[in-house]
């Protein structure tokens, strides 16, 4: 490991410690705020002390599947300050306000060569950590990041736009992703199912490609909060037919695009039911491995095709990036929660038990000693 060329808290001006709190992921459904070292950093990457860091639902699903092993530090939805810098970085400076995508592929493989860069195996690696295995690390004060992330995954935050806002890069990234994937016209109709944050994202994106939205969800306020971001045509699913009501409002079609936004399997059949023949379903948050029953005539003979999409795309990140930073939608507005580091443990635990009004969660490690 080189040394660093900053040893100041960019938040306190004290000299970075050296243990620091974390969110230490122990087992299924175990959580604890715990030390942990200050990660120690090498050439070409840096330490950012981080201020905000949003709870995304693959945490909570590692969580409470066991599916990765422990001890781990989750957190991958990172906006932060450099608090050190490693030889040979020119393009950070201590100070710097940043965010940080954790994944960031070679560029150079097959799937790379065929823009499915999630498959890259370079991808599939993390490159950021608070310590253990490298799993994000944002549930911390500091986290290390490596340097093919420094390279291209670290963007520097404009100066107008607060932590919280910058916070949303990396799930618009992937939103904006999938709403691409589906190739939306300007005559189509698409439904949203799920009006959770990330169901609102998708939403006001594919409005932006044009496309009338038509959104759905069990919970009233969750309609009425997405309706304030313009997506003001609805479907209550707890008294309305999701189906049914899609086909009356397109003239018994359906529609030309359904997007699943609500993880698991039940609501796939729904999904696919509401789309028009020849239409597209996309599957956004099915990322447990689980079989599922499917009409396979609907694919074959109705013409309608499944589509797929997974986590960020390197080569959206600037126009994506921008669009957050520009504040064309209130992102802000999403967090129904903020929590302290100390308060991590109950943060985690309120957004695994959401209530109707629960939408964005974060965790802020940074905010006693600087304002959002």
């Amino acid at each position: 490991m080189s040394t660093a060329t900053q040893v100041t808290d960019p938040f306190t001006s004290k000299s970075i410690p050296a243990t620091m709190k974390a969110a230490v992921y122990r087992g299924v459904n175990d959580v604890r705020l715990e030390d942990v070292p200050v990660p120690k950093i090498g050439a070409g990457e840096l330490l950012v002390r981080v201020h905000t860091c949003g709870i995304c639902g693959t945490d909570l699903k590692k969580i409470s599947t066991g599916s990765h092993s422990a001890p781990r530090i989750f957190g991958h939805e990172t906006a932060g300050v450099v608090a050190a810098v490693g030889d040979g970085v020119n393009q950070f400076h201590f100070g710097d306000r940043v965010i940080v995508f954790h994944h960031i592929p070679c560029g150079e493989c097959y799937y790379c060569q065929h823009k499915v860069f999630a498959q890259c195996p370079v991808y599939k690696k993390v490159g950021c950590t608070a310590g253990y295995e490298p799993s994000g690390g944002g549930f911390a004060e500091y986290v290390r990041v490596m340097d093919w992330i420094v390279q291209r995954g670290v963007v520097r935050i404009s100066d107008h736009v607060s932590f919280e806002r910058a916070s949303f890069a990396e799930p618009v990234n992937t939103c904006w992703k999938g709403v691409e994937s589906l190739g939306l016209r300007s005559s189509e109709t698409v439904l949203v199912i799920g009006q959770g944050p990330i169901g609102i994202i998708l939403g006001v994106l594919a409005a932006r490609a044009g496309a009338r939205v038509i959104t759905s969800d069990l919970f009233p306020q969750r309609l009425t909060i997405s309706s304030s971001f313009g997506l003001s045509e609805s479907i209550e699913a707890s008294c309305q037919d999701i189906v049914e009501s899609i086909r009356e409002i397109t003239e018994g079609r359906g529609a030309d695009a359904v997007i699943l936004a609500v993880p698991g399997t039940k609501l796939i059949r729904a999904a696919i039911d509401s789309a028009r023949p020849g239409g597209r379903i996309m599957l956004f948050a099915q990322t447990v491995r689980e079989q599922a029953m499917i009409d396979p005539a609907s694919v074959c003979v109705d013409e309608k095709t499944l589509l797929g999409s997974y986590s960020a795309s390197v080569e959206m990140q600037p126009a994506s990036t921008d669009w957050v930073f520009n504040g064309a939608a209130n992102l802000e507005s999403l967090i129904s929660h903020r929590f302290p580091l100390s308060g991590a443990v109950d943060g985690l635990n309120v957004a695994a038990h959401p209530q109707p009004d629960t939408m964005k969660l974060v965790i802020q490690p940074g905010s006693s000693w600087e304002g959002n």
